[in-house]
């Protein structure tokens, strides 16, 4: 059976993807490169934004092909009410896409996670590796639904992570690198110091970090990011510029902890790239609220900003509040459009692939 796949959003999700393919593969399934010369199509989802969800649920009503929809979007909507979707499944059970594909399973989801590095994966030659450190978080923000989704911290061990490395540039990838290791008795900046000793020529890029989780490891995270083989780019969402609306979203950090973060780095590594998320419209912001993040952003002269319009996820608590009007959000989202692009037109830019 021929299956084409079909992958939206984060890094995390494109190594899921390899992950599906490989295992496919390992069923006797064949990989194709497009819809037109497959008998199924798999769809690995992400449900963090409005906007993609609506992409992914037109993408497949324009299929003539039974559908497979896994990811994170499966946990949030109910995926079966689309005539064309054959089956669901969810981010913990894309080892078993091959017998739900066989059997016509309708529906396969599981709370307990599966070890990602222990399945096969799609052998592609290329210069990057993702490496997934970690799954889940342990975060509580009110507007985020991949928690549903990917549920509570499970980080890998530092061996399976060391054996899965391999090619120029390594992406260490999780919903939140900052807590990687946590659960385990250890933690990001140890798990550094171990990969940069593997023998090689090779870079490493560390992927999204909480501020809350970096602060409690700050002095060996910085010493760990000088060493050369650690690519000198900080992923760190600032989401607000206000107090207020951080402590509303449920953040555990505060504008002053952001800010000693960023400044410690800097003055240590002045070489670094700091990128970081910017959320506009969230619904308890204030004009007073939104000045305060434009202000913060003029101080601090991001490298790289990825900017959101907030859009109410299913399932969350800020669904619940009063929204502010769509022509507002758009407004302020313009503004910081334009502080964007003056902030960086003279900077050499660097891709964000969370």
């Amino acid at each position: 059976m021929k299956v084409f796949v079909k992958t939206y959003g984060c890094t995390f999700n494109q190594r899921d993807s390899k992950t599906i393919k490989g295992v496919l593969q390992s069923e006797d399934f064949t990989i194709v490169d497009s819809e037109r010369e497959a008998d199924v199509i798999v769809v690995n989802s992400c449900g963090v934004k409005g906007v993609t969800q609506d992409k992914i649920i037109s993408y497949i009503n324009v299929q003539n092909k039974k559908v497979y929809v896994g990811g994170c979007l499966t946990k949030m909507i109910d995926m079966t009410k689309y005539s064309n979707v054959a089956g669901v499944f969810d981010p913990n059970t894309i080892s078993q896409v091959g017998h739900q594909i066989k059997n016509k399973i309708p529906k396969n989801f599981s709370n307990k996670k599966e070890n990602k590095l222990s399945l096969s994966m799609v052998k592609v030659k290329e210069e990057k590796t993702i490496i997934p450190i970690s799954e889940g978080c342990l975060g509580d923000c009110t507007f985020c639904s991949v928690k549903l989704a990917r549920g509570r911290l499970r980080s890998y061990r530092v061996g399976d992570i060391v054996r899965a490395m391999q090619g120029k540039t390594i992406y260490l990838t999780s919903q939140d690198c900052g807590c990687y290791g946590f659960d385990i008795g250890t933690n990001l900046a140890e798990l550094l110091r171990e990969v940069v000793d593997v023998e090689g020529d090779f870079i490493i890029r560390v992927g999204m970090m909480s501020p809350e989780h970096v602060l409690v490891q700050l002095p060996e995270l910085i010493e760990a990011f000088k060493h050369s083989k650690i690519m000198k780019f900080l992923h760190l969402p600032l989401q607000s510029g206000s107090n207020k609306v951080l402590r509303d979203m449920r953040r555990k950090y505060t504008v002053a902890e952001y800010k000693y973060i960023v400044k410690e780095f800097r003055k240590a590594i002045p070489e670094i790239h700091i990128a970081t998320d910017i959320i506009v419209g969230y619904p308890t912001e204030s004009e007073e609220d939104f000045i305060e993040t434009k202000k913060l952003m003029e101080e601090i002269q991001f490298e790289v900003v990825n900017l959101s319009k907030f859009t109410a996820r299913p399932r969350t608590y800020a669904a619940k509040l009063k929204q502010l009007p769509g022509n507002e959000i758009k407004r302020r989202s313009e503004h910081i459009s334009v502080l964007i692009r003056e902030q960086t037109k003279s900077r050499v830019p660097m891709m964000i692939e969370e």
